[in-house]
């Protein structure tokens, strides 16, 4: 579980020392929920973040435990290190907007004809409550071959989820090597 600090103070000179020590700033929001203005350790963090297995995962703030998604962050323009990143409450039963991964599975034909693996949309945005949320959309990519294409219309059909993309939109493609 990520641990995390309040912060007392959100103005630019307490949020440059604690970038200085080493945290990372995040703000944790929610619908019908208080903002929470929060820091974190970016080592802490990215660490969680990178070995989450699904697309929610746990924080403690304070005394507060919560199951929170990942909606926004920002990095340095030059250095890409992470600066802030913006954490929505993920509550059971409230429908919003998530990005959910796309996970191909199998080993295309195309790879052996000269064709790469072309991931274009490596989250796709949905909406739907969190209890029905998958962990990833999984694709099967074993028959395609170099110049085909799998679109939104091609996903499989979920009830449960609305994707918020046009049915004419690519997620990954087969396309030739240079």
């Amino acid at each position: 579980m990520l641990e995390g600090i309040v912060r007392e103070s959100i103005g630019k000179k307490a949020t440059k020392a604690l970038r200085r020590d080493g945290y990372l700033i995040a703000n944790i929001y929610g619908k019908g929920f208080e903002n929470i203005n929060s820091a974190f350790k970016l080592g802490d963090y990215i660490r969680t973040v990178k070995s989450k297995e699904s697309v929610a995962f746990d924080v403690k703030v304070g005394d507060r435990v919560m199951k929170v998604v990942v909606q926004d962050y920002q990095t340095h323009p030059i250095t890409d290190v992470l600066l802030h990143v913006d954490l929505m409450v993920a509550q059971e039963g409230v429908v919003t907007k998530y990005f959910v991964p796309i996970k191909p599975v199998g080993t295309p034909v195309g790879l052996k004809n000269k064709g790469v693996l072309s991931v274009s949309k490596p989250r796709v945005p949905v909406m739907s409550a969190i209890e029905n949320l998958p962990n990833a959309i999984e694709i099967d990519v074993n028959s395609l071959d170099v110049g085909d294409a799998v679109l939104v219309r091609d996903l499989p059909e979920n009830e449960t989820l609305d994707i918020r993309l046009a049915d004419r939109v690519s997620i990954l493609s087969i396309i030739k090597a240079k």
